[in-house]
This record gives C-alpha cells, structure tokens and sequence, in this order.
C-alpha cells in the first residue's frame, strides 16, 4: 500500500511540472524571459547609477544587495550549526 502511495505522488508531480518542462525555451535562446530588459539594465547601466569601476561588484553589492546579505546569513548560519555539531561532539555528546 505504502508504495502506490509514493507513486501515486509520483505521477501528480510528474503530470503538473511534465507540460511546464516542456514549454521551457531552449537554452541560449535570446527571446527567453532570462535575457530580459533587467539584465540588459544591470550590464549597460552599473557603472553609472553605482559609480562602481567593476560591473560584478555594482550587482552584486548594489543592485542585489539584499538578496546578497541572505546567501551570506544563510552560509554563516550553516557555518555556526557545523561548529556547534562538532563541539557538541567533542564533549562526547552525541
């Protein structure tokens, strides 16, 4: 029983995200939602609206700095339980 379950659950993912893959542009495509006016905006106009020499620097610390702040919370946090686990098992915890 346990089974037909799990593919049960199977074939409802695969029949809502299985029409989705399928419309997908192919890579590279230049028409694609990811080549949009945004990217365009951030490459052409970086250097004026940060005043920043370097063009990845302008994204990522003033275009994107919140969205930067979260991966870096989100490693140091990582970091923190990492440590915490391996003290915790140094004491001979388990």
């Amino acid at each position: 029983m346990r089974s037909y379950v799990g593919l049960l659950l199977l074939a409802v993912v695969v029949l809502a995200l299985g029409p989705m893959v399928l419309e997908m542009p192919a890579m590279g495509d230049p028409s694609s939602p990811a080549n949009n006016t945004v990217a365009r905006k951030y490459v052409e106009d970086a250097r004026t609206d940060t005043a920043s020499i370097n063009a990845v620097t302008a994204i990522i610390f003033d275009y994107r700095a919140y969205d930067t702040l979260g991966e870096t919370t989100v490693l140091f946090t990582a970091v923190i339980a990492v440590f915490a686990v391996l003290a915790g098992t140094r004491r001979g915890g388990h």
